[in-house]
């Protein structure tokens, strides 16, 4: 399995950035994906999950409203709009296949400050 994080960068607060996460070595389409995120000083945290259909998503309140899980099952592809974004959003970004163990890229890491 492989799961490869882009799109992070340095943006200033307010603004948006998209992460794309593209998957294989495994039947993507059938997997509920998520997106974590993680700091040094902080336990991984879940912001985002997407069903296998993408047809229902979850958020935590701390997101909810500012961020946008997708997916492309075509292109194997989950996806992450991130909008408002604020400096406590600062972190590297994950994504995961729920249930697969060892699903896990190298992340994306995003930074939000002036």
């Amino acid at each position: 399995v492989q799961l490869v994080e882009s799109g992070g960068g340095l943006v200033q607060p307010g603004g948006s950035l998209r992460l794309a996460c593209a998957a294989s070595g495994f039947t993507f389409s059938r997997y509920t994906m998520c997106w974590y995120r993680q700091t040094p000083e902080k336990e991984r945290q879940l912001v985002a999950t997407i069903t296998s259909a993408g047809d229902s998503t979850v958020y935590p309140d701390s997101v909810k409203g500012r961020f946008t899980i997708s997916r492309d099952n075509a292109k194997n592809t989950v996806y992450l709009q991130m909008n408002s974004l604020k400096p406590e959003d600062t972190a590297v970004y994950y994504c995961h296949a729920q249930g697969y163990i060892g699903s896990w890229g190298r992340g994306t890491q995003v930074t939000v400050s002036s």
